[in-house]
């Protein structure tokens, strides 16, 4: 599969630009739970926050016009793409929930006394939406590896 790379490579962006996007939504601006950086005042979690959601949009933007291209040239492989897709969800959620809440520490799910059970169903989450993408990309691997 020639473009099999490029698929994967749109739905991984797209991916982390929409599950960015929705963590930025949800939990910055409508629950109001958090900021992107909450080590400093609100005017600066709020710059952090529109930073962080330029490049949600970046991503997203960029995964689409990829996609675009692939549907184009009719190149565009729905199952390797949703792969791409769980897989940079997945990777972006869990990059959150153990490098930036738990070791660089720039802000928490939400500032309650039992977070831990935040961290487990964010995490968890994450890993099983990780795990579905890696098991969809090692099939489309096994497939593309036919085609050939």
């Amino acid at each position: 599969m020639r473009y099999a790379s490029r698929n994967l490579w749109s739905g991984l962006l797209f991916g982390l630009g929409v599950v960015a996007f929705l963590d930025e939504t949800l939990f910055h601006q409508l629950l109001n739970w958090h900021h992107f950086y909450d080590k400093s005042t609100t005017s600066i979690g709020l710059i952090s926050d529109g930073l962080f959601h330029a490049f949600s949009w970046f991503a997203t933007i960029g995964g689409l016009f990829m996609f675009a291209d692939l549907r184009r040239r009719n190149a565009w492989r729905l199952k390797r793409w949703w792969s791409g897709v769980l897989v940079g969800a997945g990777a972006f959620q869990l990059y959150d929930g153990t490098i930036q809440h738990k070791l660089m520490r720039i802000h928490q799910i939400r500032y309650v006394d039992h977070v831990i059970i935040y961290d487990i169903i964010w995490n968890g989450l994450a890993l099983m939406v990780l795990a579905a993408g890696l098991l969809m990309l090692k099939q489309t691997n096994r497939e593309a590896s036919y085609d050939s």
